[in-house]
């Protein structure tokens, strides 16, 4: 299909002297990926800048219009930052490894998976010692350990503030990963984690990451920014001034990686106060403005050091550089500090690593026959579509590529007709108070095209959500109408930043098979397993597979907690009653509503999200979305039948 991604809403339509309301609704997920840079596309990156493997906690950057902070820069190897910031380290970790000997030392019990159970001593049991317990091979595999404590006997630091995107709440409540050279801190559930394991691969690349960022300011002096893992492998984004980093610099950083992992230089973690913090961030401003706007006065955030490298991040991380054996850096682009326009530009560099050379061959052979499948590619030899640097973000359909999309929309209309779906057609621009009134003007201007009419601020749709609402609005609604299903091909907008855009995957201008469900409350249930239904037999036609999650209210999100409880209650009813397992990804939620995620492969296994599920409460009370109940139609025609008599 020509469509960027496919989904379907639903939310809840007010009834006539009621209070409850509900809308299915169907629309692409808003924003789902950061600067989408493939390595021979191999894999689509997320959106959200830095998201690694666990929720965001603690304040958000409250300004974001900072403009240019990085000022004046030169380059310099062995900058005079790095032997000042490592002195300060020297001197807060001596007093806190102090501090952290008066901790309790109490007997526990460890929990391993097969029911097996260990005895340790608080704050001096490790994960390290538990895995050597059980044999060296296991220790020499092992990463990262995934813990759940049932009792801590102390909790050293209170009140820890990330200042990255890379934190966990309800330590105690849920499974948290921890460093394999970290105290226990008391009775525990515990599970060991390798390279085999997505936990354990996404703490690979994160400390991968952190090779690279180590390498970059040794040669370049640079201010590093952040520096995820990305799925496969990581980058980190760093200040260079007007420098700017290419492939002729690769076999320099790559030289200076393969040096700090041959030295097995250890990670480790330190707690900072927002004081400490700043101090040792000084001669960076980004990293001053994350403390700043993110650690409230007397909090705590952490630190991790390796070699000369010391870098404010939650972790976990490997147990040292060693384990990394083959690492290389891929890719590079520039992008601007907090993805913005008019901030700083900054220079990014991939990188792909693994724990044996034998997997990087086998990653690159990968990559070489993913390139022979670029869809950009094929699309050129076959001569189905092009692009142009006047219309960036937006296909150019040749006759032939036209013929096929033609056909997919004929294969949709014709599933539309046979799943009681109709066809409308509405506006591609409307007066943002449209926007306003939906609260997209709100959530989601940044990514509109928006325009001057008359002195009136006017909006490209990158929606077709609350048009629908219009559409639906127009007349008096009866129970017996429902379930409306709207189903619309308009074409959409959306401003997303240029280094973000590749090929149909990720665009400016498409189209999609986009439709929108006003139904009763006790209508849910049917109506979203009628769109699961039709999802997997479009899927089914082409031989994809794919995988699916409910995506739960977000940290920012319109509408009552209840309602989401409810919304969130429903999907996954739905979902257990469509038999296909699924996982619960938290607070991935779009802001107006939960949503169930499909995630597809492709011939080679790769992973793309496409399809949604959403389910919308708000929109319906925001325009006021009413039908008349079975009461009151009941009363109004026999009202009517009276006025006969």
């Amino acid at each position: 299909m020509t469509t960027e991604e496919e989904s379907y809403k639903i939310g809840i339509l007010r009834q006539t002297e009621r209070e409850k309301q509900l809308w299915i609704s169907r629309k692409p997920q808003a924003k789902q990926y950061t600067q989408n840079f493939k390595m021979a596309e191999s894999a689509s990156h997320e959106r959200t800048e830095g998201k690694r493997i666990k929720e965001s906690t603690g304040q958000s950057i409250q300004d974001s219009s900072v403009g240019k902070i990085g000022g004046d820069f030169a380059v310099k190897e062995n900058a005079e930052f790095l032997a000042e910031r490592v002195a300060l380290y020297d001197e807060i970790i001596a007093e806190q490894k102090k501090f952290l000997e008066t901790m309790p030392k109490e007997a526990i019990k460890i929990t391993l998976p097969d029911g097996a159970v260990k005895e340790g001593t608080s704050f001096e049991t490790t994960a390290m010692d538990i895995a050597k317990g059980i044999s060296q091979g296991l220790a020499d595999k092992v990463l990262v350990a995934k813990v759940k404590y049932s009792r801590r006997s102390a909790i050293p630091f209170k009140g820890l503030i990330n200042t990255g995107p890379d934190s966990e709440e309800g330590a105690d409540e849920k499974y948290e990963l921890i460093d394999m050279g970290a105290p226990l801190e008391g009775d525990c559930e515990l599970h060991l984690l390798t390279f085999n394991d997505k936990e354990g691969k996404m703490v690979f690349w994160h400390s991968s990451a952190h090779i690279l960022g180590e390498a970059m300011e040794n040669i370049y002096g640079c201010y590093l920014c952040i520096g995820p893992p990305v799925d496969p492998g990581f980058y980190y984004d760093s200040y260079i001034g007007e420098k700017s980093v290419g492939q002729t610099d690769f076999p320099t950083i790559n030289k200076r990686t393969q040096k700090i992992t041959q030295e097995k230089q250890k990670f480790e973690k330190i707690v900072l106060t927002k004081e400490q913090a700043l101090k040792m961030f000084e001669y960076n401003p980004f990293k001053k403005q994350l403390i700043a706007n993110k650690i409230p006065d007397g909090g705590y955030t952490t630190a991790y050091r390796c070699g000369n490298l010391i870098d404010l991040c939650t972790g976990p991380h490997i147990p040292h550089t060693g384990k990394v054996k083959a690492m290389e850096c891929t890719k590079n682009s520039s992008t601007q500090w907090l993805a913005k326009e008019g901030n700083d530009q900054l220079q990014r560099v991939y990188g792909i690593s693994f724990p044996t050379k034998k997997e990087l061959t086998e990653w690159k052979h990968f990559q070489e026959e993913a390139a022979k499948r670029d869809h950009r590619n094929v699309g050129k030899q076959q001569n189905l579509f092009m692009f142009h640097q006047w219309s960036p973000g937006s296909a150019f359909f040749m006759p032939q590529g036209a013929h096929v999309y033609n056909k997919l929309m004929d294969l949709i209309r014709k599933e539309y007709a046979v799943r009681g779906y109709t066809e409308v057609v509405s506006p591609n621009m409307y007066n943002c108070d449209l926007w306003k009134c939906s609260g997209h003007y709100q959530h989601y201007k940044d990514d509109m095209f928006i325009i001057d009419v008359d002195e009136q601020e006017f909006g490209l749709k990158p929606m077709n959500c609350p048009g629908h609402c219009l559409m639906f609005d127009n007349t008096i609604r009866s129970y017996k109408e429902l379930p409306i299903r709207y189903a619309d091909f308009g074409v959409l907008h959306r401003n997303e930043i240029s280094g973000a855009l590749s090929g149909l995957t990720r665009v400016r201008r498409f189209q999609q098979d986009d439709a929108h469900i006003f139904c009763t409350q006790d209508q849910i249930m049917q109506e979203v397993l009628g769109c699961l239904d039709f999802l997997a037999y479009i899927y089914g036609l082409f031989g994809f597979d794919f995988e699916l999650a409910l995506s739960t209210r977000p940290e920012k999100a319109l509408g009552d907690v209840e309602l989401w409880n409810v919304a969130e209650e429903q999907l996954a009813k739905a979902l257990d009653a469509f038999g296909k397992p699924w996982k619960v990804n938290p607070g991935d939620g779009a802001f107006y509503g939960p949503k169930i995620d499909i995630k597809l492969f492709d011939a080679l296994r790769r992973q793309h999200q496409c399809g949604t599920v959403q389910l919308d409460f708000q929109l319906p009370i925001r325009f006021n979305l009413q039908y008349r109940t079975v009461e009151v139609v009941e009363k109004t025609e026999a009202e009517g039948e009276e006025a006969k008599a």
